[in-house]
């Protein structure tokens, strides 16, 4: 699996309201998008919102939209703009019923207000609050992190890691970087969460040592994604919980690695 396929995966729950021509979603139906929870926000980080009218047609992110490096804040033909404190947010896809979206790398820690606008018609304001982080493993179901092989091929039951083998885990919010984001800008370059120290990789439940985990940052080429290269420990056991941590913020539980 490549890291543009990372970025298709999306995550939650739809809730059904009224019908009519305004954009409907609630507070509940906003979700991370790789953790597919709600409120674990955090600038550079990608959020999904599901709900109805919120667009007139479906498009996703093409490589045409994307100028000199620079995302942009609405696709060509959509007239979708998601706002957080009325600052446009990068957008990745969007159809009447979910729109993808990257938070704001200029916001900070806080709380906000998201608001859907289509062609003048605005939906709900919806205040959320952003964290310094929102460390969310991307995941292949509900139960099991995505994590690929070092000839990008999944990692899956039926193709399990091994103790001992060097794995790249995705993720989303891992947190801030050093290089710091540029608002809007795709990164050209490895940049590494910072500082590492918060950084932690637990393995059902504890800290591996951090000198295994031998990349955490963003991965070139893709704004809002982060990767994860880790040495798994010789005497790993069967099938761990994986969860990732930055300064006492922790990834939802009960996701695990397939290894044998």
């Amino acid at each position: 699996m490549t890291a543009l396929a990372v970025l298709a995966v999306a995550f939650g729950l739809f809730q059904s309201g009224p019908s009519g021509g305004l954009p409907y979603y609630t507070a509940d139906s906003i979700a991370n998008s790789a953790a597919g929870v709600s409120g674990l926000y955090a600038p550079n980080t990608f959020v999904t919102i599901y709900g109805q009218n919120l667009a007139y047609t479906t498009r996703a992110l093409q490589s045409g939209d994307i100028s000199a490096g620079t995302l942009p804040t609405v696709l060509p033909g959509t007239g979708l703009r998601v706002l957080l404190n009325g600052i446009s947010a990068d957008i990745y896809y969007v159809s009447p019923t979910q729109v993808n979206f990257l938070v704001p790398t200029s916001l900070i820690a806080g709380p906000v207000n998201l608001q859907l606008v289509v062609d003048g018609a605005a939906g709900p304001a919806i205040p959320i609050v952003l964290g310094t982080s929102a460390p969310s493993l991307f995941q292949l179901d509900a139960l099991t992190v995505l994590g690929v092989h070092l000839d990008n091929s999944l990692i899956t039951a039926t193709a399990p890691a091994r103790p001992g083998e060097i794995v790249v885990l995705y993720a989303t919010g891992v947190g801030p970087t050093s290089p710091a984001a540029i608002p809007d800008q795709i990164p050209d370059a490895a940049a590494t969460v910072t500082p590492l120290s918060s950084f932690s990789l637990l393995m059902n439940g504890t800290a591996v040592d951090p000198h295994q985990v031998l990349y955490v940052g963003v991965t070139p080429g893709f704004a809002g994604l982060f990767q994860i290269n880790w040495q798994i420990p010789s005497d790993a056991p069967a099938n761990p919980e994986i969860r990732i941590g930055y300064s006492g913020t922790v990834s939802p539980a009960g996701r695990i690695l397939p290894i044998q």
